[in-house]
């Protein structure tokens, strides 16, 4: 498995992952594609023989850094693809000299709560009725 930056021919299988990944509210392939341009945001990806395992996307805002999306593509879920994706975002925000990672995750995702949870996330607050089916996020954060 290699874990590199992403390139913009990579981000229509991309937004077709996320479509996959995140049917309630995905990246379309145009916020993806701006993000990509933006100078601020990096986006990585793991794949192995060509195949986009997973991606991950960070955005660093001078002194913090924001985790955009992390996804796992459903067959290699629970495989240590997410856990490789986390290490190499929190990674960039340190090289950024980030003091504080934060990111956002449905309350109803246990697994990546977990994954964030073993890599020192802690739950920072709740925003009530944040995606667009009414469910709540969290909010969590790590110092660097």
């Amino acid at each position: 498995m290699i874990i590199r930056e992403w390139r913009y021919e990579e981000i229509l299988k991309i937004s077709e992952m996320e479509k996959e990944c995140f049917p309630k509210e995905p990246w379309s392939f145009q916020m993806l594609a701006e993000s990509f341009e933006s100078d601020n945001f990096t986006g990585i990806l793991a794949s192995d023989g060509g195949e986009i395992l997973g991606y991950g996307g960070i955005t660093i805002n001078v002194d913090t850094a924001d985790i955009d999306n992390i996804a796992v593509s459903e067959p290699y879920r629970r495989s240590g693809v997410g856990s490789k994706i986390l290490d190499r975002l929190i990674a960039i925000a340190k090289k950024n000299g980030c003091g504080k990672i934060f990111l956002e995750v449905r309350v109803s995702n246990s697994a990546a709560m977990s994954l964030y949870l073993k890599r020192g996330f802690k739950g920072v607050y709740a925003r009530t009725r944040y995606y667009t089916d009414g469910e709540d996020c969290l909010v969590m954060a790590k110092e660097l």
